[in-house]
């Protein structure tokens, strides 16, 4: 009986060697509420806290049950007010470890610190800092990522993309610094990681340069010829199937579904999807003692599976 069971070990040992490495991983599907903003902390409210920006802010990511929060153009002053209406309202799960702020102008902000964010309503772990090729000005690109403490697999980014298109070393900028956030977020998805990925892409959905990003599968007449692995949260949008809503309402150029642009993005890879997903953008408020922004906020949710 012993040598039968030793040689049946040995039997399951050699073909569990066989397997993938993904094989023998466990998985689990999990729902997230993502949330993300271009606040425009400086130009529209000169780097301060008391124009009703936090108000409406805080109050939009309570009300929305969001898990994930993203935030570009955002002043450290305002960082700091947006993480004490937070803590004091009961948002996040963990009042010390919820939220990453990276600067990109150390001075952008009228002599303080500007930059990127994320909020979690979960702990998070450490976080990925990564330095975008540069564009030849003083504010730096960054991508901010963090993953989160109970689900070390899931990681949550952002990222702001230069306006620029200027050829730099061959290529155009804005092009090399969405080449290399996705270039890192690949890497990640091959070690086993999920990620979320929201920011300020400064592209449209049909602009040749995002092609690399969305899936073939992302096949319309507003966005085609893709050649990428990710699915946009909004890209189903039945008023501009693969293209969604607009972002920001300047419509300098316009959208190929009308007025506005959409520019603001919630990228999930494909692959990474369990289900059904959806996103949407926010009318700007007027809360701020006129427009909030010049952008929209912008929300998705979606269920992804996540290796344990």
């Amino acid at each position: 009986m012993r040598f039968t069971r030793l040689v049946a070990a040995a039997v399951l040992a050699a073909a569990a060697a066989l397997l993938p490495a993904s094989a023998a991983s466990a998985a689990v599907n999990q729902t997230f509420n993502v949330w993300h903003w271009n606040v425009a902390g400086l130009k529209f409210h000169d780097g301060g806290t008391g124009t009703g920006l936090i108000t409406v802010l805080s109050n939009s990511i309570r009300n929305r049950g969001s898990h994930l929060v993203s935030l570009n153009e955002l002043c450290w002053s305002q960082y700091k007010a947006i993480q004490s209406n937070l803590r004091g309202s009961g948002w996040p799960q963990d009042v010390e470890n919820f939220s990453r702020f990276e600067s990109t102008n150390d001075t952008g902000c009228d002599g303080e610190e500007a930059g990127i964010a994320l909020f979690s309503k979960a702990p998070m772990g450490t976080a990925n800092r990564v330095t975008l090729p540069e564009d030849g000005r003083t504010e730096k690109r960054k991508l901010l990522c963090a993953p989160l403490e109970a689900r070390p697999h899931l990681r949550f980014c952002t990222t702001h993309i230069t306006t620029l298109s200027t050829e730099i070393n061959g290529s155009p900028i804005n092009e090399q610094q969405l080449d290399a956030v996705r270039a890192r977020v690949e890497s990640w998805n091959t070690a086993g990681d999920t990620v979320i990925i929201a920011g300020d892409f400064n592209a449209q959905p049909n602009y040749k340069r995002l092609d690399g990003w969305y899936a073939p599968s992302v096949n319309t007449t507003a966005n085609r010829g893709n050649s990428g692995a990710y699915r946009e949260l909004d890209d189903l949008d039945s008023r501009c199937p693969g293209y969604g809503e607009n972002t920001e309402d300047d419509g300098t150029p316009a959208g190929p579904c009308g007025p506005g642009k959409k520019i603001d993005l919630i990228f999930v890879r494909e692959s990474r999807i369990a289900g059904a997903y959806d996103g949407d953008s926010l009318s700007i408020s007027n809360d701020c003692g006129g427009p909030c922004s010049d952008h929209r906020i912008v929300i998705g949710t979606v269920t992804v599976s996540i290796t344990t």
